[in-house]
């Protein structure tokens, strides 16, 4: 019957909805280009974000079963009565102490805290700029607070000050490792910016949170700089394996955002099997210094190996490794040949990249073994031909490895020691 209303309707809206439905199975007749085929147990996935393996960490279920069984009385109500939930404050505080912020509020999802914190922080006399890369909850947030919102070239600090010397001082919003290519932010250099112009910064931290620094705590603290930048954020389903997001500020902040983000008045709060999964998520993440460095070592063997075989991934300086095929075609071309052979990668497309700008996504996990990375690269060598990386556009953001350095001071972004 619905499907009926909207073919049958002549109101003005429904047939606007209608061609824009047609015009989705137009443009993807097979179905769409992110649906390949399933897993099995045989492939090597690296399509996920759980990048230190903690999924079915015994240490992290067990504590989650047991919350459940403890039962969910009192707790169905909005996150804005989050003052009586004790056990939710108490986790609040630990995240503060790890990541040396005066306080954080957690949030129901990344995307929810992004929102929030943009809705929160600008509005119609306070423009938001925003790297071209980042997440769409950013621009979301920009939306719903009215603000005039401004893109700058990515990780281009100059492009960035002529933009607020033309718009004037506001917030600027930056993601420490992107989630497509897989670079840093140039941080100290956006953070200059920021001090030069009286703008006010905002790291998204997702994918660097658990994965950067000697206990998990992110780029932001493992380069010192949490004492000047004023907001961090980031979700809670990356390495952190859960469900939530964190918003990471001024005490003074943390309260007025509790009742301006509107995400957190109009969503149900974190339920406490929830926070007991962050508890133990939390304890287990801090120590695991060695799987870290794991996933360090292993990103960059598979990153030389593809440029060794003529896959231009020179913009990763991650965990997140990206194979940018470009056109629609030729990323499905490519998942199709590497999806045949055992590799499941993710496959990003429009409106997560430009159009004409598509990939293969390769997320570096600590569950995967040199074997893996082995038989990565051969399916890649035996594929070459068939999609031919040498044609692929050039990614506008990637760089030569060595240019890394500019980003990132010359140190370890991680430690081997078991942390605390």
């Amino acid at each position: 019957m619905p499907s009926k209303f909207i073919e049958q309707s002549s109101g003005a809206a429904l047939p606007s909805l209608r061609r824009r439905i047609d015009n989705h199975f137009e443009q993807y007749p097979g179905g769409h280009l992110v649906r390949g085929r399933a897993a099995t147990a045989s492939d090597v996935r690296l399509s996920g974000n759980d990048y230190l393996a903690l999924g079915s960490d015994p240490r992290i279920v067990r504590r989650q079963l047991d919350a459940f069984a403890e039962g969910n009385d009192d707790i169905f109500m909005s996150g804005v009565y989050v003052q009586y939930l004790d056990r939710q404050l108490r986790l609040e505080n630990d995240y503060a102490a790890w990541l040396g912020a005066e306080a954080t509020v957690l949030c129901q999802s990344g995307f929810a805290a992004n929102e929030g914190l943009m809705q929160a922080t600008t509005g119609p006399e306070t423009p938001a700029y925003i790297d071209m890369f980042a997440h769409a909850s950013v621009w979301q947030g920009a939306a719903v607070a009215d603000a005039p919102a401004y893109a700058f070239r990515h990780n281009d600090a100059d492009h960035l000050r002529r933009q607020i010397a033309q718009h004037g001082p506001g917030v600027v919003a930056v993601e420490s490792i992107y989630s497509t290519i897989g670079d840093f932010c140039r941080l100290h250099d956006i953070l200059a910016v920021c001090e030069e112009t009286g703008a006010m910064l905002i790291v998204d931290e997702s994918h660097a949170i658990g994965v950067i620094g000697l206990r998990g705590e992110g780029l932001v603290g493992h380069l010192g700089l949490a004492g000047r930048v004023p907001f961090r954020v980031f979700s809670l389903s990356k390495a952190m394996v859960g469900r939530g997001g964190v918003v990471a500020g001024p005490a003074r902040f943390a309260e007025y955002f509790r009742y301006e983000s509107t995400p957190a008045i109009f969503s149900s709060a974190v339920f406490p099997n929830e926070i007991a999964r962050f508890e133990a998520t939390l304890a287990v993440v801090r120590g695991e210094g060695q799987r870290r460095a794991r996933v360090s070592g292993l990103s960059e063997r598979l990153r030389t190996g593809l440029l060794q075989r003529g896959y231009d991934v020179s913009c990763s300086e991650s965990q997140i490794i990206p194979l940018i095929a470009g056109p629609e075609s030729e990323t499905a071309r490519l998942r199709d040949a590497l999806e045949a052979n055992g590799v499941i990668g993710a496959v990003f497309c429009a409106p997560a990249t430009p159009r004409n700008r598509s990939m293969v996504r390769l997320c570096v996990h600590c569950g995967l073994v040199e074997a893996d990375i082995d038989h990565i690269l051969e399916v890649c060598s035996k594929i070459r031909d068939q999609v031919r990386p040498d044609r692929w556009p050039a990614s506008r953001s990637g760089r030569a490895r060595n240019a890394a350095a500019s980003a990132v001071p010359n140190v370890e972004l991680v430690s081997t020691a078991a942390g605390d």
